[in-house]
């Protein structure tokens, strides 16, 4: 089938427009940067954007091929998979550490680029979760799966923290399985002596709460 047509039935075709224009913007900008300097430093967030898109090329598949929502096994998978890439979304965010000043560029330039990465990875995350939801309004009630995107935000936030911190990638949950449980379950069993961890996790979970709210309270006064 035509993907454009494909698009047009899943309602995804102005959505999947409009993330494509902001992801070129991004690496338009990303290069500009490159090229005026001559350094790379800011290149690596066109990696982190991608990591950003998988959870929402995830969705997008699981709700244009509705026929795979109907196998538990495919969507959990899909699922699982998305997960383990969600937190790549917020996660950029977490590169306004490397904001500083340089002589070569503006710092307004640096701090509007990662701003730009930041922003459309969330949208890719938010979108994702909107999938989610969508699909999980066929089996279940409404306030539940606002408790369940609400407890998602903050197991993201949470791998936004093994990501930044501990420098744990989405895959090494599969290439490295038992030494990540190992560094989570010593969270979990000693939360006291991992202050930064929940720290960082509420806060971050409580900001990302805030902007999925804000993005609700919106969508329904435009209805």
């Amino acid at each position: 089938m035509n993907p454009i047509r494909s698009l047009k039935r899943a309602n995804r075709l102005y959505e999947s427009v409009f993330m494509l224009a902001l992801s070129l913007f991004c690496f338009g900008a990303s290069v500009f940067r490159y090229i005026y300097t001559g350094t790379r430093v800011f290149l690596f967030l066109n990696w982190n954007l991608f990591l950003a898109f998988v959870p929402w090329a995830l969705t997008s598949v699981a709700v244009m091929k509705t026929n795979i929502q109907h196998s538990k096994i495919t969507i959990g998978t899909i699922m699982l998979f998305w997960l383990i890439f969600f937190p790549n979304a917020p996660y950029i965010f977490t590169d306004l550490f490397h904001l500083r000043q340089t002589p070569s560029i503006p710092d307004w330039f640096d701090l509007i680029l990662i701003l730009s990465f930041a922003w459309t990875g969330l949208l890719f995350g938010i979108l994702s979760l909107w999938d989610i939801e969508g699909i999980l309004s066929r089996k279940i009630k409404w306030v539940y799966i606002k408790i369940i995107s609400t407890l998602l935000l903050f197991a993201g936030s949470f791998g936004v923290y093994l990501g930044r911190y501990l420098r744990w990638n989405s895959w090494d949950i599969i290439t490295r399985p038992f030494k990540v449980l190992n560094d989570i379950g010593a969270r979990f069993i000693n939360p006291f002596e991992h202050q930064t961890t929940w720290g960082m996790t509420i806060f971050m979970g409580l900001f990302l709460n805030i902007i999925y709210w804000s993005f609700y309270i919106i969508r329904k006064r435009n209805k």
